[in-house]
């Protein structure tokens, strides 16, 4: 049976380079996926402290692959590393992980959610790497990244965490949009904050931004206003 694997990367941008590391992240799944299918990329929200270095944001990105087995994360790493070294950026500190559905325990994913609200550090990534023979490497710069890498792999596994930065052709969509368009891109429910769920109509996004759906309890979820809300806003304003 085929399992997910996640290449989880972290610390891989400047505050004055070309790219961020969700670009990189997109990279890595173009090159993974010359060879094996990729579901989606997910971005994750860390902690922002006074003592965590990042550069804008503190997120991570992680790459969802269809696949199984010890050759094949041995592969998706190498795979990775090497778009890594070969775009990489100096003052960033990048750090790699890549573990499978079955790799992942209770404790990894606490983690993951501690990195959103404590200041973690190298030593507890590293030794829960080790313990769970989880595959983690920094790739340069002081390898603080092996901090984000490794709690992107317990926040993508949970599946109600972050964004999509990337799943099938949703990229290609700007501006406006039919709700039946947004299902066969591969997602699940289109639903208000209020609560209203949608099957048909239409969704604006910006121009120039594509939709950004959300993992819920395993679905992907693309949320919207209604547009008597956004008057109701305005109206305020």
């Amino acid at each position: 049976m085929t399992e997910t694997i996640y290449i989880s990367i972290d610390d891989t941008d400047t505050l004055t380079g070309p790219r961020g590391t969700g670009k990189l992240a997109r990279m890595i799944a173009d090159a993974v996926a010359a060879d094996y299918p990729v579901f989606g990329v997910t971005r994750h929200q860390l902690y922002v402290h006074p003592d965590i270095p990042y550069t804008s944001h503190n997120s991570n990105a992680v790459i969802h692959v269809e696949a199984d087995g010890d050759e094949a994360m041995d592969r998706l790493f190498s795979m990775a590393e090497d778009v890594m070294l070969g775009d990489f950026l100096e003052g960033s500190d990048p750090g790699l992980a890549v573990a499978s559905d079955s790799q992942i325990s209770p404790s990894l994913v606490v983690y993951g959610q501690d990195a959103k609200c404590t200041v973690l550090n190298q030593e507890r990534a590293r030794t829960l790497a080790k313990n769970l023979h989880i595959r983690l490497k920094g790739l340069g710069g002081t390898e603080d990244g092996v901090i984000g890498a490794m709690a992107g792999l317990g926040l993508a596994f949970a599946k109600n965490d972050g964004r999509y930065l990337q799943i099938g052709d949703i990229r290609k969509i700007l501006g406006s949009c039919s709700v039946e368009r947004l299902f066969t891109e591969g997602i699940d429910e289109v639903w208000s904050l209020n609560g209203k769920k949608f099957s048909s109509g239409t969704v604006v996004f910006r121009p120039e931004k594509p939709p950004r759906p959300s993992p819920v309890c395993g679905k992907t979820v693309i949320f919207v206003k209604e547009e008597a809300d956004i008057l109701m806003e305005d109206k305020r304003d």
